[in-house]
């Protein structure tokens, strides 16, 4: 058996605490791509999981299924491949907290932005607010810690970082992360037949532009 805790929430929900070796994104991306009988959706938070189950499921043989395939990813380091392009997100990194990211993280302004460019980022979890995406990439090196005081407004469109994580503001809102840059892309729009550009598992490579939207 792995070390994953499996929890009910519910009489129709399990709830997966994720051993550290594995990231709730990939497991859940797992489940997706090889979904288990009468499992219907599958949700993944920061550290866990939760999966809704069909009225007459057997949670028991889910929960063996579940075991099964944290197994095979911690033994075998599998990771599920995508063949769909990552989302490009344009960014002006011009952001009131963009000098003051780089100090706390004792690198230039330029590093910066450069580590947040180069790498790829996934959506491990979608929450906050409608369209708001929590996008991991532990590679970027960029986790710093929330702004000590939050702002009562922030532009939709503003880039941040906190915690580990990087998301863009899908509308004006507060907020206390730290602001690097904006981006002019629309993440939530009720008029789209899929509102929400960010869902989990969704990659996203972010790219530098000018103030006038040239790639730079």
């Amino acid at each position: 058996m792995t070390d994953i805790r499996i929890l009910p929430a519910g009489d129709r929900a399990l709830l997966l605490e994720v051993p550290d070796r594995v990231t709730p994104s990939g497991l859940a991306e797992r489940l997706r791509t090889r979904p288990i009988d009468g499992v219907t959706d599958v949700l993944p938070a920061a550290g866990t999981v939760l999966l809704t189950l069909a009225a007459r499921a057997c949670a028991a043989k889910i929960a063996d299924q579940v075991h099964s395939v944290v197994a095979e990813l911690v033994d075998r380091g599998i990771e599920t491949a995508s063949d769909v392009a990552p989302l490009l997100i344009p960014v002006c990194y011009d952001g009131p907290d963009l000098t003051e990211t780089a100090d706390a993280l004792g690198i230039t302004e330029t590093e910066l932005v450069d580590r947040h460019t180069k790498h790829l980022w996934r959506c491990a979890f979608v929450g906050f607010a409608p369209g708001f995406g929590y996008l991991e990439s532990p590679d970027a090196d960029l986790t710093v810690p929330r702004r000590d005081r939050s702002r009562t407004s922030i532009p939709a469109g503003s880039v941040a970082l906190a915690g580990g994580y990087s998301a863009v503001y899908p509308r004006k809102s507060p907020g206390g992360w730290r602001i690097i840059g904006r981006t002019e892309v629309t993440l939530w729009d009720l008029d789209r037949t899929e509102p929400a550009l960010l869902r989990p598992g969704t990659r996203v490579r972010f790219v530098r532009v000018d103030a006038n939207g040239s790639r730079r």
